[in-house]
């Protein structure tokens, strides 16, 4: 096991990530939520591949019909035994990651904001391309112009919430069809509508939220604050 990756496992990460990206859990569900209905994307059975401490699950529970079934895998021991205090009878937890599933299968798979993390992500997403009929990513966009200029986000990402790769919305689109999807939808959000939001995304909500009213893409690439949401399905 690599030094970056078992930082997942000996509780490294877990002792500066004590929330598991919870406090904007509820934010991300509502996105998944909006695109699942306006897209029509079936999900009697809904996966999500590192899910932390299972909180995107729980908030999307509470929204979708009672009939659907929902599994959430988890390869860090911190966030799974999190998650697992919210189990139910149809919301499961499993503590392992993607190269230990073989032969799950899942209408919706969700994958938010992970393979970032992942040192080869090429080979996760091609694994993940096995699991599920479509897919719903959500891409934190770090490759913008403020946050390489200033240097210091850059690593901040990088060795408190574990970012290894750093996209902007061409390259995140690209990585997905090189790994065997096709890219239904894309849409971004908004970091500054986040729980997770910095001082500085305070700061910049009011002319990032103008400027991206008319220039989305540019904004984007030159401000900073978004990431992607993407439905997707397996070719």
């Amino acid at each position: 096991m690599s030094t970056v990756a078992k930082r997942y496992q000996d509780g490294s990460y877990a002792s500066q990530n004590p929330g598991f990206g919870d406090r904007d859990a509820a934010w991300k569900a509502g996105h998944i939520l909006r695109m699942i209905r306006r897209n029509s994307i079936p999900h009697t059975t809904i996966a999500e591949v590192g899910c932390g401490g299972g909180a995107i699950l729980v908030h999307l529970q509470r929204e979708l019909e009672k009939d659907v079934c929902l599994t959430g895998y988890e390869p860090m021991p911190e966030g799974y035994a999190k998650a697992l205090a919210t189990r139910n009878a149809r919301l499961d937890f499993q503590n392992c990651g993607i190269e230990e599933l073989a032969g799950d299968h899942f209408d919706l798979v969700l994958c938010i904001d992970v393979f970032e993390h992942v040192e080869d992500y090429f080979t996760f997403l091609r694994k993940l391309a096995t699991l599920g009929d479509q897919f719903i990513f959500h891409i934190p966009l770090d490759m913008n112009a403020q946050m390489i200029l200033r240097g210091s986000p850059i690593l901040r990402v990088r060795n408190k919430v574990g970012h290894l790769h750093y996209f902007d919305r061409d390259t995140a689109l690209a990585a997905l069809s090189e790994c065997g999807f096709s890219v239904i939808e894309s849409v971004y959000t908004f970091g500054g509508e986040s729980g997770y939001s910095s001082v500085f995304y305070a700061l910049m909500k009011l002319p990032r939220r103008l400027l991206a009213s008319l220039f989305p893409h540019w904004t984007a690439r030159a401000l900073g604050g978004f990431s992607l949401l993407v439905h997707a399905q397996a070719e």
